[in-house]
């Protein structure tokens, strides 16, 4: 939209500024600013933590009980409940996710997936709190049975239910990430001879390589930032794993069960934040590191995208 004020000629003309680009760049220096000072806080609050414990040893040490008489302070008890549940639920979540996005998205009729995709992403509002229930009464069991051990609270049952809460993420957005691949493809391949699975595992599914990385990547930090699932599950025991049959406790846990009951100030109290920290940077590093593979993805399609256009 032009305006031209009074007094001047049409060649000094002035463009009005776009006002959904200036909503835009405040939405996006908004969160810019609420990340940095999320970090900022992380950062200061655990600096007293730091200035009497060494962060080798923080990072290093296996023992996690600030309460005794001789207060351990070691996360890599806890660095390993996380890891080893989040990636079981990524074993189960992304197979199962991307095979359920090609069959909604190749496979099922019209009236199946208009039932289907709805209830998928709904099972995305049910509040932790109810899964982490489920699991306790029906989950644990099961697999105190399977396992032949005294109770279901352990590593296992933590990383089917955070599979079960990742997967609406990974389905839906694997789902968008194959409809935007062009029909011609498909067409193409099955005029070729291509099976109709050859086409969807061969064709379909490699050309939406970068929307369901975004979408697994964007599972993945749903798993590894839940907290109250794994609280009432994984058993809570703050001990380097030997199978995933152990009971864990994950950072996140850790942080929900003791910093409301610590003193303010302490060196507890400190530590906590000090664990919000090593949180932060572990999830900074995964989305970083998946930034980067979807852009060399990117790079790598651009020229087959030319030659096919």
């Amino acid at each position: 939209m032009i305006r031209i004020p009074s007094g001047h000629t049409p060649g000094k003309t002035r463009r009005l500024p776009d006002m959904a680009a200036v909503f835009f760049r405040l939405v996006g220096g908004s969160v810019i600013l609420i990340l940095t000072g999320i970090l900022l806080l992380l950062v200061t609050e655990s600096l007293p933590f730091f200035a009497n414990s060494p962060a080798a040893d923080f990072l290093t040490g296996e023992r996690w009980n600030p309460t005794s008489a001789q207060p351990g302070y070691g996360i890599l008890s806890l660095i390993a409940g996380t890891l080893i549940t989040t990636l079981g639920a990524m074993l189960i979540a992304v197979p199962l996710g991307i095979m359920a996005a090609l069959w909604l998205t190749e496979a099922a009729r019209p009236a199946v997936r208009e039932w289907v995709k709805p209830a998928i992403e709904l099972l995305s509002a049910v509040p932790s709190v109810v899964i982490g229930f489920l699991g306790i009464t029906l989950l644990a069991p099961a697999v105190a049975a399977l396992s032949g051990r005294p109770n279901g609270l352990n590593a296992a049952s933590g990383s089917v239910l955070l599979a079960i809460m990742a997967l609406p993420t990974i389905i839906s957005m694997t789902e968008d990430a194959l409809r935007s691949v062009p029909a011609s493809l498909r067409e193409a391949s099955l005029a070729l001879g291509a099976s109709r699975w050859e086409t969807m595992t061969r064709v379909v599914l490699p050309a939406a390589r970068p929307g369901v990385f975004a979408a697994v990547m964007l599972g993945l930090g749903r798993a590894i930032g839940e907290t109250m699932t794994v609280l009432m599950i994984a058993g809570n025991t703050p001990s380097i794993p030997g199978s995933f049959f152990d009971p864990v406790r994950t950072l996140t846990a850790t942080i929900a069960i003791e910093l409301g009951e610590v003193p303010m100030g302490s060196v507890h109290y400190h530590a906590l934040f000090a664990v919000g920290l090593a949180l932060f940077v572990i999830t900074f590093l995964i989305n970083l590191a998946a930034d980067l593979v979807m852009r060399r993805q990117a790079r790598l399609l651009a020229p087959r995208r030319e030659k096919q256009s």
